[in-house]
């Protein structure tokens, strides 16, 4: 069968529903988080508490995605994207008439398992339906609608919340969200070359507990443990820090903070050509010397120098995951997407940890123990990519590396 190629309506067809599958994925992912101090207040929570709301949300769909792509090897890829998009909209309406917090939990619980309907499935739809020499742009549109589904996300319930209130935020992004999953049922062309395999669990086990065995797969997902726990803290908690005194932000402009985002859009494409002519190692140093130096900066009290510095460290972040994220299938010898699978995994579970153990600090310590927490996490992951550079280097030299 023939498959989708750039020009054609089809192809256009496939761009957009999987461009709005990113949005609205990541838009209800990161949801809650310029409301965290909202649900402080109104549920007489601590920060660190009040962060369960995303940290619950991403610990279930790191565990999910571990899953739902294999499931989608039997079930097909269509129908289970559609079923992901379609239930997070309609809980993202539900949630906003959660009667308490631990309510809220259970339903962002849910919420999180759906979500792994998507990201697990639409990369390896991409690799079936799209014509080799148009797959780089699929994937770029792809991956731009989960840059701006978590962008937007922030930035319209941020802003909604400062008119209205939070619960009425959730409600105007569950509609949203629910309009667009509908075009994304709508424009998704049916899949023509998947073909429906056997789960063989003592397969999945087998090769899994391989690539749990490698010990540079495991400094690469140490790494993803680590980065998404900095950066998701730093999110986490600058807001509490802004709308409180002495800068006393809205909601509203602490939502556009978010914008900076797409500083990550550069940095993740920039890093990611230059580590091909430079080589990883050197540019993921780099990354995560910029990350660690954005995070000092913050520290200052003016509020543009600390904005530039959430901007370095936003960009550095960004810089760094793109080159661990592929060197993970760079490194597996067999399984691939799979071993991205388990990359991802530590990646929200670090986000998860990460995102709530910052609370602690920033209840202790205030921005100071926050910042302190973020370097220690980067410079582990310093020490995490010297012994990664060293069992390559090893590898190469016995020629036990199997890359390809």
């Amino acid at each position: 069968m023939i498959m989708f190629k750039k020009g054609t309506a089809a192809f256009r067809r496939v761009n957009l529903a999987l461009f709005i599958g990113g949005f609205v994925t990541f838009a209800n992912l990161y949801v809650v988080q310029p409301l965290m101090p909202a649900f402080s207040d109104e549920f007489n929570t601590t920060p660190a508490v009040a962060s369960l709301t995303l940290s619950v949300t991403t610990i279930f769909l790191a565990i999910a995605m571990l899953f739902t792509g294999s499931l989608s090897e039997s079930w097909g890829r269509k129908g289970m994207m559609e079923a992901s998009v379609i239930a997070v909209s309609v809980l993202a309406i539900v949630l906003a008439f959660a009667p308490g917090f631990h309510s809220m939990l259970v339903l962002r619980i849910l919420q999180g398992i759906v979500f792994a309907g998507l990201p697990s499935i639409a990369m390896a739809y991409l690799g079936e339906e799209i014509e080799p020499s148009s797959l780089g742009i699929a994937m770029g549109i792809y991956i731009s609608g989960n840059t701006i589904g978590g962008l937007s996300g922030r930035v319209i319930t941020g802003t909604v919340a400062d008119f209205f209130d939070w619960r009425t935020a959730l409600i105007v992004m569950g509609i949203i969200s629910l309009i667009a999953s509908l075009i994304f049922y709508w424009a998704l062309p049916k899949s023509k070359h998947f073909q429906p395999r056997r789960l063989q669990i003592k397969q999945l086990i087998k090769s899994m507990g391989s690539h749990l065995r490698n010990p540079a797969l495991l400094c690469l997902y140490g790494m993803g443990f680590l980065l998404m726990g900095s950066f998701v803290t730093m999110y986490n908690y600058v807001e509490f820090q802004l709308v409180a005194p002495p800068f006393s932000l809205s909601q509203t402009l602490v939502g556009w903070i978010f914008i900076i985002y797409l500083v990550g859009t550069v940095s993740s494409t920039w890093f990611g050509n230059l580590a091909m002519k430079h080589g990883r190692r050197s540019m993921l140093m780099l990354g995560l010397f910029i990350m660690f130096v954005g995070a000092l900066i913050t520290l200052d009290t003016n509020l543009f120098i600390k904005i530039f510095g959430m901007a370095a460290f936003t960009f550095g972040f960004f810089a760094s995951h793109s080159i661990a994220s592929g060197w993970v299938g760079y490194l597996a010898g067999h399984d691939k997407a799979q071993a991205a699978s388990l990359y991802l995994f530590f990646y929200y579970f670090g986000s998860s940890v990460g995102g709530t153990a910052g609370g602690i600090f920033w209840t202790d310590f205030g921005w100071e123990g926050v910042i302190a927490m973020i370097a220690g996490f980067i410079l582990l992951s310093f020490i995490l990519l010297v012994f990664l550079s060293r069992t390559v280097t090893l590898a190469k030299q016995e020629g036990t590396l199997v890359s390809r």
